[in-house]
Protein backbone atom coordinates (compact mmCIF):
# COMPACT_ATOMS: atom_id res chain seq x y z
CA UNK A 1 0.00 0.00 0.00
CA UNK A 2 1.36 3.39 -0.94
CA UNK A 3 1.17 6.36 1.41
CA UNK A 4 -1.57 7.88 -0.73
CA UNK A 5 -3.59 4.67 -0.54
CA UNK A 6 -3.37 4.84 3.24
CA UNK A 7 -5.10 7.44 5.36
CA UNK A 8 -2.64 10.25 5.99
CA UNK A 9 -5.06 12.87 4.66
CA UNK A 10 -7.60 14.61 6.87
CA UNK A 11 -10.91 12.77 7.31
CA UNK A 12 -13.61 13.80 4.88
CA UNK A 13 -17.36 13.19 4.91
CA UNK A 14 -19.40 12.20 1.91
CA UNK A 15 -22.90 13.65 1.44
CA UNK A 16 -25.73 11.50 2.79
CA UNK A 17 -27.42 9.88 -0.21
CA UNK A 18 -30.76 9.64 1.58
CA UNK A 19 -32.97 10.39 -1.43
CA UNK A 20 -31.63 7.33 -3.26
CA UNK A 21 -34.16 4.43 -3.00
CA UNK A 22 -31.22 2.12 -2.21
CA UNK A 23 -30.71 4.05 1.04
CA UNK A 24 -33.84 2.37 2.46
CA UNK A 25 -33.39 -0.99 0.78
CA UNK A 26 -33.02 -3.64 3.48
CA UNK A 27 -30.79 -6.00 1.49
CA UNK A 28 -28.48 -3.15 0.52
CA UNK A 29 -28.38 -1.90 4.10
CA UNK A 30 -27.51 -5.33 5.51
CA UNK A 31 -24.76 -5.74 2.91
CA UNK A 32 -23.16 -2.44 3.93
CA UNK A 33 -23.58 -3.24 7.62
CA UNK A 34 -21.82 -6.57 7.15
CA UNK A 35 -19.00 -4.92 5.20
CA UNK A 36 -18.30 -2.25 7.80
CA UNK A 37 -18.91 -4.56 10.78
CA UNK A 38 -16.25 -6.90 9.37
CA UNK A 39 -13.75 -4.04 9.28
CA UNK A 40 -14.66 -2.97 12.83
CA UNK A 41 -14.40 -6.55 14.07
CA UNK A 42 -10.88 -6.83 12.66
CA UNK A 43 -9.77 -3.56 14.23
CA UNK A 44 -11.63 -3.02 17.55
CA UNK A 45 -10.00 0.34 18.31
CA UNK A 46 -13.36 1.88 19.21
CA UNK A 47 -14.31 -0.66 21.88
CA UNK A 48 -14.12 1.91 24.69
CA UNK A 49 -16.15 4.69 23.05
CA UNK A 50 -19.77 3.62 23.52
CA UNK A 51 -22.02 0.58 23.72
CA UNK A 52 -22.32 0.02 19.97
CA UNK A 53 -18.90 -1.55 19.53
CA UNK A 54 -18.91 -3.90 22.57
CA UNK A 55 -22.39 -5.00 21.48
CA UNK A 56 -21.09 -5.79 17.99
CA UNK A 57 -18.00 -7.60 19.22
CA UNK A 58 -19.99 -9.66 21.75
CA UNK A 59 -22.37 -10.71 18.98
CA UNK A 60 -19.42 -11.79 16.84
CA UNK A 61 -17.54 -13.55 19.65
CA UNK A 62 -20.63 -15.47 20.74
CA UNK A 63 -21.59 -16.57 17.23
CA UNK A 64 -20.87 -20.04 15.87
CA UNK A 65 -18.28 -18.81 13.38
CA UNK A 66 -16.87 -16.05 15.63
CA UNK A 67 -17.08 -13.86 12.53
CA UNK A 68 -19.69 -11.35 11.38
CA UNK A 69 -21.21 -13.92 9.00
CA UNK A 70 -22.27 -15.89 12.08
CA UNK A 71 -24.39 -13.05 13.47
CA UNK A 72 -28.07 -13.00 12.60
CA UNK A 73 -29.00 -9.97 10.54
CA UNK A 74 -31.83 -9.22 12.95
CA UNK A 75 -29.21 -8.73 15.68
CA UNK A 76 -27.54 -5.94 13.71
CA UNK A 77 -30.28 -3.66 15.08
CA UNK A 78 -28.91 -4.13 18.59
CA UNK A 79 -25.80 -2.27 17.42
CA UNK A 80 -27.89 0.50 15.84
CA UNK A 81 -29.84 0.97 19.09
CA UNK A 82 -26.61 1.54 21.03
CA UNK A 83 -25.35 4.33 18.74
CA UNK A 84 -26.28 7.90 19.66
CA UNK A 85 -24.41 9.52 16.75
CA UNK A 86 -21.69 11.27 18.76
CA UNK A 87 -19.35 10.95 15.72
CA UNK A 88 -16.28 10.34 17.90
CA UNK A 89 -15.43 7.02 16.24
CA UNK A 90 -15.17 8.82 12.90
CA UNK A 91 -13.29 11.86 14.20
CA UNK A 92 -10.92 10.39 16.78
CA UNK A 93 -10.43 6.64 16.40
CA UNK A 94 -11.12 5.05 13.03
CA UNK A 95 -8.11 4.76 10.67
CA UNK A 96 -10.32 3.70 7.76
CA UNK A 97 -12.48 6.79 7.25
CA UNK A 98 -12.58 8.50 3.84
CA UNK A 99 -10.36 9.13 1.92
CA UNK A 100 -9.19 5.63 2.88
CA UNK A 101 -10.43 3.25 0.17
CA UNK A 102 -12.36 1.21 2.76
CA UNK A 103 -14.61 4.24 3.21
CA UNK A 104 -15.82 3.57 6.77
CA UNK A 105 -18.31 6.09 8.14
CA UNK A 106 -19.83 4.20 11.05
CA UNK A 107 -22.08 7.05 12.30
CA UNK A 108 -23.63 7.53 8.87
CA UNK A 109 -24.23 3.78 8.62
CA UNK A 110 -26.01 3.88 11.98
CA UNK A 111 -28.03 6.90 10.82
CA UNK A 112 -29.05 4.94 7.74
CA UNK A 113 -30.19 2.12 10.01
CA UNK A 114 -32.21 4.50 12.18
CA UNK A 115 -33.76 6.06 9.07
CA UNK A 116 -34.74 2.61 7.80
CA UNK A 117 -36.32 1.75 11.16
CA UNK A 118 -38.24 5.03 11.15
CA UNK A 119 -39.35 4.52 7.55
CA UNK A 120 -40.64 1.04 8.49
CA UNK A 121 -42.71 2.43 11.38
CA UNK A 122 -40.61 0.83 14.10
CA UNK A 123 -40.09 4.06 16.06
CA UNK A 124 -42.32 4.24 19.13
CA UNK A 125 -44.45 7.05 20.53
CA UNK A 126 -41.97 7.79 23.33
CA UNK A 127 -39.11 8.47 20.95
CA UNK A 128 -41.23 10.63 18.68
CA UNK A 129 -42.47 12.60 21.70
CA UNK A 130 -39.04 13.14 23.30
CA UNK A 131 -37.63 14.48 20.05
CA UNK A 132 -40.51 16.94 19.50
CA UNK A 133 -38.72 19.58 21.53
CA UNK A 134 -40.72 22.59 20.38
CA UNK A 135 -44.11 20.95 20.90
CA UNK A 136 -43.22 19.63 24.34
CA UNK A 137 -41.45 22.86 25.34
CA UNK A 138 -44.34 25.11 24.33
CA UNK A 139 -46.80 22.97 26.28
CA UNK A 140 -44.59 22.47 29.34
CA UNK A 141 -43.81 26.18 29.75
CA UNK A 142 -47.43 27.36 29.86
CA UNK A 143 -47.56 29.23 33.23
CA UNK A 144 -49.93 26.83 35.01
CA UNK A 145 -48.59 23.70 33.33
CA UNK A 146 -44.92 24.39 34.08
CA UNK A 147 -45.38 24.04 37.84
CA UNK A 148 -47.19 20.74 37.43
CA UNK A 149 -44.58 19.37 35.01
CA UNK A 150 -41.62 20.39 37.17
CA UNK A 151 -43.21 18.92 40.28
CA UNK A 152 -44.04 15.66 38.51
CA UNK A 153 -40.46 15.38 37.24
CA UNK A 154 -39.13 15.15 40.82
CA UNK A 155 -41.92 13.05 42.38
CA UNK A 156 -40.82 9.38 42.70
CA UNK A 157 -44.40 8.14 42.29
CA UNK A 158 -44.95 10.20 39.13
CA UNK A 159 -41.60 9.13 37.72
CA UNK A 160 -42.44 5.46 38.23
CA UNK A 161 -45.64 5.96 36.26
CA UNK A 162 -43.65 7.83 33.57
CA UNK A 163 -41.19 4.95 33.36
CA UNK A 164 -43.96 2.38 33.01
CA UNK A 165 -46.06 4.32 30.50
CA UNK A 166 -43.46 6.25 28.50
CA UNK A 167 -40.26 4.31 29.11
CA UNK A 168 -38.42 7.31 30.63
CA UNK A 169 -36.08 6.02 33.34
CA UNK A 170 -37.38 6.88 36.81
CA UNK A 171 -33.86 7.51 38.13
CA UNK A 172 -32.82 9.87 35.34
CA UNK A 173 -32.86 13.52 36.36
CA UNK A 174 -34.84 15.63 33.92
CA UNK A 175 -34.12 19.33 33.34
CA UNK A 176 -36.80 21.64 34.73
CA UNK A 177 -38.75 23.91 32.43
CA UNK A 178 -38.43 27.67 32.82
CA UNK A 179 -41.27 29.86 34.00
CA UNK A 180 -40.41 32.36 31.27
CA UNK A 181 -39.09 31.38 27.86
CA UNK A 182 -35.98 33.17 26.67
CA UNK A 183 -37.57 34.34 23.42
CA UNK A 184 -40.63 35.70 25.26
CA UNK A 185 -38.51 38.16 27.24
CA UNK A 186 -35.22 38.74 25.38
CA UNK A 187 -32.70 41.31 26.54
CA UNK A 188 -32.89 44.49 24.46
CA UNK A 189 -30.51 44.59 21.52
CA UNK A 190 -28.04 47.42 21.96
CA UNK A 191 -26.19 48.81 18.98
CA UNK A 192 -22.52 49.76 18.87
CA UNK A 193 -20.28 50.48 15.89
CA UNK A 194 -19.55 47.28 13.98
CA UNK A 195 -15.88 46.37 14.41
CA UNK A 196 -14.98 43.53 12.07
CA UNK A 197 -11.80 41.57 12.72
CA UNK A 198 -9.66 39.43 10.47
CA UNK A 199 -11.29 36.29 11.91
CA UNK A 200 -14.64 37.58 13.14
CA UNK A 201 -17.62 39.55 11.89
CA UNK A 202 -18.34 42.46 14.20
CA UNK A 203 -22.05 41.74 14.62
CA UNK A 204 -23.86 38.67 15.88
CA UNK A 205 -27.22 36.97 15.60
CA UNK A 206 -28.17 34.18 17.98
CA UNK A 207 -29.99 30.96 17.27
CA UNK A 208 -31.39 30.42 20.76
CA UNK A 209 -31.95 26.60 20.69
CA UNK A 210 -34.90 24.77 22.24
CA UNK A 211 -33.01 24.00 25.43
CA UNK A 212 -32.06 27.59 26.19
CA UNK A 213 -35.50 28.85 25.23
CA UNK A 214 -37.50 26.38 27.32
CA UNK A 215 -35.16 25.05 30.02
CA UNK A 216 -32.25 27.34 30.89
CA UNK A 217 -32.86 30.83 29.51
CA UNK A 218 -30.17 32.16 31.86
CA UNK A 219 -27.52 30.73 29.52
CA UNK A 220 -28.87 32.87 26.70
CA UNK A 221 -29.06 35.99 28.86
CA UNK A 222 -25.46 35.43 29.99
CA UNK A 223 -24.34 35.25 26.36
CA UNK A 224 -26.09 38.53 25.60
CA UNK A 225 -24.46 40.20 28.62
CA UNK A 226 -21.02 39.05 27.47
CA UNK A 227 -21.66 40.43 23.98
CA UNK A 228 -22.94 43.71 25.43
CA UNK A 229 -19.91 44.02 27.73
CA UNK A 230 -17.69 43.67 24.67
CA UNK A 231 -19.82 46.16 22.70
CA UNK A 232 -20.72 43.62 20.02
CA UNK A 233 -24.05 44.43 18.31
CA UNK A 234 -26.42 41.48 18.43
CA UNK A 235 -29.90 40.43 17.45
CA UNK A 236 -32.03 37.31 17.84
CA UNK A 237 -33.64 35.02 15.28
CA UNK A 238 -37.39 35.50 15.20
CA UNK A 239 -39.43 32.46 14.20
CA UNK A 240 -36.72 29.85 14.70
CA UNK A 241 -37.68 26.21 15.30
CA UNK A 242 -35.68 23.21 16.54
CA UNK A 243 -32.37 22.74 14.72
CA UNK A 244 -33.38 19.16 13.88
CA UNK A 245 -30.69 17.24 15.78
CA UNK A 246 -33.19 15.27 17.94
CA UNK A 247 -35.09 14.19 14.82
CA UNK A 248 -31.82 13.33 13.07
CA UNK A 249 -30.85 11.04 15.95
CA UNK A 250 -34.24 9.37 15.49
CA UNK A 251 -33.66 8.86 11.77
CA UNK A 252 -36.63 11.08 10.88
CA UNK A 253 -35.03 12.81 7.90
CA UNK A 254 -38.36 14.10 6.63
CA UNK A 255 -38.82 16.09 9.85
CA UNK A 256 -35.25 17.36 9.55
CA UNK A 257 -36.07 18.66 6.07
CA UNK A 258 -39.18 20.49 7.33
CA UNK A 259 -37.25 22.16 10.17
CA UNK A 260 -34.48 23.13 7.77
CA UNK A 261 -37.07 24.69 5.44
CA UNK A 262 -38.04 27.07 8.26
CA UNK A 263 -34.64 27.84 9.77
CA UNK A 264 -32.34 28.20 6.77
CA UNK A 265 -34.25 31.05 5.05
CA UNK A 266 -34.19 32.97 8.35
CA UNK A 267 -30.50 32.35 9.01
CA UNK A 268 -29.17 32.84 5.50
CA UNK A 269 -30.33 36.46 5.43
CA UNK A 270 -28.15 37.21 8.46
CA UNK A 271 -25.23 35.25 7.00
CA UNK A 272 -25.42 37.24 3.78
CA UNK A 273 -25.61 40.48 5.75
CA UNK A 274 -22.27 39.71 7.42
CA UNK A 275 -23.42 38.43 10.81
CA UNK A 276 -21.75 35.69 12.80
CA UNK A 277 -24.39 33.16 13.89
CA UNK A 278 -23.92 31.77 17.42
CA UNK A 279 -25.74 28.85 19.02
CA UNK A 280 -25.18 28.20 22.76
CA UNK A 281 -25.64 24.40 22.50
CA UNK A 282 -22.92 22.37 20.69
CA UNK A 283 -25.34 19.88 19.12
CA UNK A 284 -27.22 22.70 17.42
CA UNK A 285 -23.99 24.30 16.21
CA UNK A 286 -22.89 20.95 14.79
CA UNK A 287 -26.25 20.47 13.10
CA UNK A 288 -25.80 23.65 11.07
CA UNK A 289 -22.04 23.31 10.58
CA UNK A 290 -21.87 19.68 9.53
CA UNK A 291 -25.04 17.62 9.45
CA UNK A 292 -27.29 19.80 7.30
CA UNK A 293 -24.53 20.43 4.72
CA UNK A 294 -24.12 16.65 4.39
CA UNK A 295 -27.85 15.96 4.15
CA UNK A 296 -28.56 18.85 1.75
CA UNK A 297 -25.26 19.00 -0.08
CA UNK A 298 -26.67 20.78 -3.12
CA UNK A 299 -28.26 23.66 -1.20
CA UNK A 300 -26.05 26.79 -1.34
CA UNK A 301 -28.06 28.51 1.42
CA UNK A 302 -27.25 25.66 3.82
CA UNK A 303 -23.55 26.04 3.01
CA UNK A 304 -23.69 29.82 3.49
CA UNK A 305 -25.24 29.36 6.94
CA UNK A 306 -22.64 26.71 7.85
CA UNK A 307 -19.81 29.10 7.00
CA UNK A 308 -21.31 31.82 9.23
CA UNK A 309 -21.94 29.49 12.19
CA UNK A 310 -19.78 29.70 15.34
CA UNK A 311 -19.65 28.05 18.71
CA UNK A 312 -19.80 31.00 21.19
CA UNK A 313 -16.34 30.37 22.60
CA UNK A 314 -14.91 29.77 19.15
CA UNK A 315 -16.19 33.24 18.23
CA UNK A 316 -14.95 34.86 21.45
CA UNK A 317 -11.46 33.36 21.20
CA UNK A 318 -11.16 34.49 17.57
CA UNK A 319 -12.44 37.88 18.70
CA UNK A 320 -9.68 37.94 21.29
CA UNK A 321 -7.07 37.07 18.65
CA UNK A 322 -8.44 39.96 16.59
CA UNK A 323 -7.64 42.20 19.59
CA UNK A 324 -11.31 43.05 20.05
CA UNK A 325 -12.26 41.19 23.24
CA UNK A 326 -12.04 42.74 26.67
CA UNK A 327 -9.98 40.98 29.34
CA UNK A 328 -11.10 43.08 32.29
CA UNK A 329 -11.91 40.07 34.46
CA UNK A 330 -12.65 40.94 38.09
CA UNK A 331 -13.67 37.63 39.69
CA UNK A 332 -11.42 34.53 39.94
CA UNK A 333 -13.15 31.21 39.28
CA UNK A 334 -10.90 28.86 41.26
CA UNK A 335 -10.80 25.22 40.15
CA UNK A 336 -12.97 24.31 37.19
CA UNK A 337 -13.54 20.77 35.96
CA UNK A 338 -14.49 21.41 32.36
CA UNK A 339 -16.10 18.68 30.27
CA UNK A 340 -15.82 19.12 26.52
CA UNK A 341 -18.85 17.37 25.01
CA UNK A 342 -18.69 15.03 22.04
CA UNK A 343 -20.52 17.40 19.68
CA UNK A 344 -18.04 20.14 20.53
CA UNK A 345 -15.03 17.88 19.99
CA UNK A 346 -16.12 16.77 16.51
CA UNK A 347 -16.41 20.38 15.34
CA UNK A 348 -12.62 20.20 15.22
CA UNK A 349 -12.04 23.76 16.48
CA UNK A 350 -9.91 22.87 19.50
CA UNK A 351 -10.62 23.62 23.15
CA UNK A 352 -11.73 27.20 22.76
CA UNK A 353 -13.74 27.24 26.00
CA UNK A 354 -10.71 26.15 28.02
CA UNK A 355 -8.50 28.69 26.23
CA UNK A 356 -10.68 31.61 27.27
CA UNK A 357 -11.49 30.49 30.81
CA UNK A 358 -7.79 29.96 31.52
CA UNK A 359 -7.23 33.68 30.88
CA UNK A 360 -9.23 34.51 34.01
CA UNK A 361 -6.77 35.26 36.88
CA UNK A 362 -6.52 32.69 39.70
CA UNK A 363 -8.37 30.11 37.65
CA UNK A 364 -7.32 26.57 36.75
CA UNK A 365 -9.15 24.44 34.23
CA UNK A 366 -9.00 20.66 34.27
CA UNK A 367 -10.35 19.37 30.95
CA UNK A 368 -12.10 16.01 30.59
CA UNK A 369 -12.45 14.59 27.06
CA UNK A 370 -14.80 11.66 27.57
CA UNK A 371 -18.49 11.10 26.95
CA UNK A 372 -20.76 12.03 29.86
CA UNK A 373 -23.21 9.31 28.84
CA UNK A 374 -26.32 11.46 28.47
CA UNK A 375 -26.29 11.75 24.69
CA UNK A 376 -29.46 13.62 23.82
CA UNK A 377 -32.56 11.63 24.74
CA UNK A 378 -30.73 8.28 24.68
CA UNK A 379 -29.53 8.41 28.28
CA UNK A 380 -32.95 9.00 29.86
CA UNK A 381 -34.59 6.00 28.21
CA UNK A 382 -35.43 3.12 30.54
CA UNK A 383 -33.51 0.50 28.56
CA UNK A 384 -30.35 2.59 28.20
CA UNK A 385 -30.13 4.51 31.49
CA UNK A 386 -27.82 2.01 33.25
CA UNK A 387 -25.52 1.88 30.20
CA UNK A 388 -25.55 5.67 30.10
CA UNK A 389 -24.38 5.99 33.68
CA UNK A 390 -21.71 3.34 33.06
CA UNK A 391 -20.36 5.29 30.09
CA UNK A 392 -20.24 8.49 32.15
CA UNK A 393 -18.73 6.99 35.29
CA UNK A 394 -15.06 7.61 34.35
CA UNK A 395 -15.98 11.31 33.91
CA UNK A 396 -17.81 11.42 37.23
CA UNK A 397 -14.89 9.86 39.09
CA UNK A 398 -12.24 12.07 37.54
CA UNK A 399 -14.20 15.17 38.46
CA UNK A 400 -14.93 13.88 41.94
CA UNK A 401 -11.22 13.20 42.53
CA UNK A 402 -10.37 16.74 41.39
CA UNK A 403 -12.82 18.26 43.92
CA UNK A 404 -13.50 21.37 41.79
CA UNK A 405 -15.25 24.58 42.73
CA UNK A 406 -17.21 24.45 39.48
CA UNK A 407 -18.33 21.68 37.14
CA UNK A 408 -18.92 22.98 33.63
CA UNK A 409 -19.78 21.66 30.18
CA UNK A 410 -20.71 23.45 26.95
CA UNK A 411 -23.56 20.94 26.72
CA UNK A 412 -26.00 21.85 29.50
CA UNK A 413 -27.64 18.42 29.65
CA UNK A 414 -24.20 16.79 29.90
CA UNK A 415 -23.49 19.13 32.81
CA UNK A 416 -26.67 17.96 34.52
CA UNK A 417 -25.77 14.31 33.97
CA UNK A 418 -22.31 14.91 35.45
CA UNK A 419 -23.85 16.49 38.55
CA UNK A 420 -26.15 13.47 38.79
CA UNK A 421 -23.13 11.19 38.60
CA UNK A 422 -21.24 13.20 41.22
CA UNK A 423 -24.18 12.80 43.61
CA UNK A 424 -23.90 9.06 43.00
CA UNK A 425 -20.25 9.37 44.06
CA UNK A 426 -21.33 11.22 47.22
CA UNK A 427 -20.10 14.65 46.06
CA UNK A 428 -22.62 17.41 46.74
CA UNK A 429 -20.10 20.27 46.97
CA UNK A 430 -19.43 20.94 43.29
CA UNK A 431 -21.47 23.71 41.71
CA UNK A 432 -22.60 23.35 38.10
CA UNK A 433 -22.42 26.39 35.86
CA UNK A 434 -22.37 26.70 32.09
CA UNK A 435 -19.09 28.12 30.68
CA UNK A 436 -20.95 31.24 29.47
CA UNK A 437 -22.19 31.78 33.02
CA UNK A 438 -18.64 31.37 34.33
CA UNK A 439 -17.40 33.97 31.86
CA UNK A 440 -20.17 36.35 32.91
CA UNK A 441 -19.16 35.83 36.54
CA UNK A 442 -15.50 36.43 35.68
CA UNK A 443 -16.41 39.74 34.07
CA UNK A 444 -18.22 40.72 37.26
CA UNK A 445 -21.53 41.11 35.44
CA UNK A 446 -24.79 40.61 37.38
CA UNK A 447 -26.89 37.51 36.84
CA UNK A 448 -30.49 37.44 35.65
Amino acid sequence: MTLREGNLDAPTRHPLDWRNPEFYNEESLYKEMERIFNICHGCRRCVSLCGAFPTLFDLVDNSKTMEVDGVAKSDFWKVVDQCYLCDLCFMTKCPYVPPHPWNVDFPKLMLRGKAKAFEDGKTGFRDRLLTSTDKVGKLATIPVVVKVVNKANVMPSARKVMEKVLGVAAKAELPPYAGERFLDHPSPSLQWPVRNGARTPGKVTIFTTCYVNYNEPGIGHDLLKILAHNEIPYTLIEGEVCCGMPKLELGDLGAVEKLKATNIPLLVEFARAGYAILTPVPSCTLMFKQELPLIFAGDPDVQTVAEAMFDPFEYLVFRDKDGLLKRDFTAPLGKISYHIPCHARVQNVGQKTRELLEQVPDTTVNTIERCSGHDGTWGIKREFYADSMKIGRPVFRRINDADPDYVSSDCPIAGRRILEGLAEEGNTRARKEHPLTLLRIAYGLPGS
